[in-house]
C-alpha cells in the first residue's frame, strides 16, 4: 500500500465505513457458510428438502447481505477515487505551473502529459481496488480463522500457519515484478516522450525528407515499450498461477485433515464441510490482492510520480506575508546579491555571482551570447528556477527565490516557444484574462498582428486552435503569446527570445506597438536581436553566466566592452 494513501483528504472515512462493511460481510460469509453446509449434511443424512426452509434462507439472505456490501464498498471507494483525482489533478496542474517551463522541458511534456490524463486514471483503479483488499486482508481471514478455532483446532493451526508462507511468496513476487513494472514504466515515459517530438517535428522531417527514415527510430522506441511489457505480463501470469498453487495446497491440507478424521468418525459433517467451504474464502483476500497487485502498480507508481512533483520544496519567503508583500508598484523594489544556478555539484554554472538591483518600473533589456544565461536568468526572475544559492530580497523581505505563486501572479510570460492549449483562439488569447470580453480580445489581436490570420479563419477568434485544431507557425504562435500580455494588465512582464520566430521586417512593424505595451510595467525583455536596446532604460550585459556590464545603451557604448562588441559584430544600426 502507497504509505502516502492515509493521508489524502477524506480517507480516513474510507476506511472506516469499508471496514464496517467488511466486517459485516465476514458475517455474511460465516452465516453462508453455515447455511450451505448445513443443507448438504441434512439432504445427505436423508432429510426431506421442505424441511431445509430455515437454513436456505440463511444462506440466501448472506448471500445477497455479502453482494450488496461487496456493491457499496464499490461505490464508496469510487467516489473517493475520482474526489481524490480530481484534486490531485488540479494539485498538480497548479505545481506544474508554479515550477514552469523549464521544468517541464527537463522532465519531458509526453511524461507530464501521460501523468495529466492516463496516470491519474490509473490511479483512481488503484484507490478502488487497494482500499478494500487491504481491508479484507486484514478483517476476513481474522474472522474467519477465529470462527473455525472455535470448531476445529487442528484446521484453524493449519491455515494459521499456511497464510504467512503465501504472503512471503507473495513479497518475494512482489520484489520481483516491481523491477519488470519500473522498466515497463520508463519504457513508457521515452515512448510518450519520443511520440510527442515526433509529433511537433513532423512537419521538419518531412521537408527535409527524413519522415520515412524516421520510422525506424519510433519502432525501436515502441519495441522497448512492447518488450517491457511482455516481460511484465509474462511475471503476473506465473505469479497468478503460483498463488492458486499454494492456496490450492493449504486448502487441500485442510480437506485431507478433515476427511480422515471423518472416515474415522471424529468430525461431523456439518463442521467439516463449513470449514471446507470457509478455507478458500480465508484465503481469497491475499489472493485478490496479488491478482490486483499487477492491476495497481502501474496506478501506485503514478501515485508517487504524481505526489513527488506536489510534493516538490518550494522556499517561501521568512514568516507568512500577504499577497501585497509580492505585489509590483512603481516604488517596489527587487535586488538579486550573489545569486548563483549550478545544475551539476562539478558542473559549470549556468548563473555566476549575479547581483543586480532593480526599482520601479523600468525596460530592462537582458542580452549576450548564445549560452550566455539570459534564459536562466529569466526563470529566475520568473520564478521557474531556484537558485543554487544567493539570495533575493523583494520589497524589503529576504528570501532564497521568487517560486511563490503570489508573485507569479503579478507577470505576463513569454517564452520563445509559447504553448497553445487546445482550444480556440480567443480561450488562448485570454489566457491570462478569463473574463476578457470579445471586443478586448479582437484588440489584443490586432494589437500583436494578428488580424489578417483571424480574417482568414471560417470561425474568426473563435477557431480551434492547438492540438486537434488548426496548426500555426512559430511566428503565429508567438503572435497569440503577445497578444495574450497585450490583454493582461499585470504590472511584470517578462519575454524570453519573444521575436525569435519573426522575421526583422515583422518585428519592426510590432516593435512600437510592444513598446507602448511596456509602458508603466516592469520588463525583462532577453534578446539577441539587439535593436531593442536604445528603447530600454537598463541593459543587463551577460558574459558566460555573469553580468558583464550593467548601463544605459550610451552608457555601454562609452565604455567600449562587452556591449560594444556585441553591437559591432551584428551591425543592426543602432549605434
Amino acid at each position: 500500500m502507497d504509505r502516502n494513501l492515509l493521508g489524502f483528504k477524506g480517507i480516513k472515512p474510507v476506511f472506516a465505513a469499508v471496514a464496517l462493511l467488511t466486517l459485516v460481510q465476514s458475517v455474511s460469509i460465516l452465516l453462508m457458510a453455515r447455511g450451505l453446509s448445513e443443507v448438504i449434511s441434512a439432504l445427505f443424512a436423508g432429510a426431506p428438502l421442505q424441511e431445509q426452509n430455515q437454513a436456505i434462507l440463511t444462506f440466501v439472505v448472506a448471500f445477497l447481505v455479502r453482494h450488496l456490501t461487496n456493491f457499496f464498498q464499490q461505490q464508496i471507494t469510487h467516489r473517493f477515487a475520482e474526489n481524490t483525482g480530481t484534486l490531485l489533478r488540479q494539485q498538480l496542474m497548479d505545481k506544474l505551473f508554479l515550477l514552469g517551463p523549464r521544468f517541464a522541458k527537463k522532465q519531458g511534456t509526453g511524461k507530464l502529459v501521460t501523468l495529466v490524463l492516463d496516470g491519474i486514471s490509473k490511479f483512481r483503479t488503484y484507490l478502488e481496488l487497494i482500499i478494500p483488499r487491504m481491508v479484507a486482508t486484514m478483517i476476513i481471514p481474522m474472522v474467519i480463522v477465529i470462527y473455525v478455532f472455535t470448531q476445529d483446532v487442528q484446521s484453524a493451526i493449519i491455515l494459521v500457519v499456511t497464510m504467512p508462507i503465501l504472503i512471503a511468496f507473495m513479497i518475494l513476487i512482489g520484489l520481483a515484478s516491481r523491477k519488470q513494472v519500473d522498466s515497463q514504466m520508463s519504457s513508457y515515459h521515452k515512448l510518450a516522450n519520443h511520440f510527442l517530438d515526433s509529433l511537433r517535428g513532423l512537419e521538419t522531417l518531412k521537408y527535409l525528407g527524413r519522415s520515412k527514415s524516421h520510422i525506424s527510430s519510433i519502432g525501436s522506441v515502441s519495441d522497448k515499450y512492447r518488450t517491457a511489457t511482455m516481460r511484465t505480463l509474462r511475471v503476473a501470469f506465473l505469479s497468478s498461477f503460483a498463488l492458486d498453487f499454494f492456496t490450492m495446497l493449504s486448502v487441500a491440507s485442510v480437506a485431507v485433515g478433515l476427511g480422515l478424521r471423518l472416515v474415522n468418525g471424529d468430525m461431523v459433517l456439518v463442521t467439516a464441510l463449513t470449514i471446507l467451504i470457509l478455507a478458500p474464502e480465508y484465503f481469497l483476500p491475499v489472493r485478490m490482492v496479488g491478482a490486483d497487485y499487477h492491476a495497481t502498480l502501474n496506478g501506485k507508481e503514478a501515485g508517487e510520480s504524481i505526489q513527488s512533483i506536489i510534493d516538490m520544496p518550494v522556499q517561501k519567503l521568512n514568516g507568512v506575508l500577504p499577497g501585497s508583500a509580492y505585489s509590483w508598484t512603481a516604488e517596489s523594489q527587487l535586488i538579486l546579491t550573489h545569486v548563483q544556478v549550478q545544475y551539476e555539484e562539478e558542473g559549470p554554472h549556468s548563473l555566476h555571482d549575479v547581483s543586480v538591483k532593480i526599482q520601479g518600473v523600468p525596460k530592462i533589456g537582458i542580452i549576450g551570447e548564445s549560452g550566455a544565461g539570459k534564459s536562466t536568468l529569466i526563470d529566475v526572475l520568473s520564478g521557474f528556477l531556484q537558485p543554487t544559492s544567493g539570495s533575493i530580497e523583494l520589497n524589503g523581505h529576504k528570501l532564497s527565490d521568487l517560486m511563490d505563486e503570489a508573485w507569479q501572479q503579478q507577470m505576463t510570460y513569454i517564452p520563445q516557444s509559447p504553448y497553445l492549449f487546445s482550444s480556440s483562439l480567443a480561450d488562448n488569447v485570454r489566457f491570462y484574462t478569463p473574463n476578457a470580453s470579445e471586443s478586448e480580445i479582437e484588440q489584443a489581436v490586432v494589437n500583436a498582428g494578428l488580424a489578417e490570420l483571424v480574417s482568414q479563419l471560417p470561425n474568426g477568434v473563435n477557431e480551434a486552435i492547438g492540438g486537434g485544431g488548426r496548426p500555426l507557425s512559430g511566428g503565429q504562435a508567438q503572435r497569440v503569446a503577445l497578444a495574450r500580455a497585450f490583454l493582461s494588465d499585470r504590472p511584470v512582464i517578462l519575454l524570453d527570445e519573444p521575436t525569435a520566430h519573426l522575421d526583422i521586417e515583422t518585428e519592426y512593424e510590432l516593435k512600437e506597438t510592444m513598446l507602448s505595451l511596456f509602458a508603466g510595467k516592469l520588463v525583462f525583455l532577453a534578446t539577441h536581436r539587439l535593436h531593442w536596446m536604445p528603447d530600454m532604460d537598463l541593459i543587463i550585459v551577460m558574459d558566460e553566466g555573469k553580468v558583464a556590464e550593467v548601463g544605459t545603451h550610451d552608457e555601454l557604448l562609452a565604455r567600449k566592452g562587452v556591449y560594444h562588441a556585441l553591437i559591432t559584430s551584428q551591425l543592426e544600426g543602432v549605434i
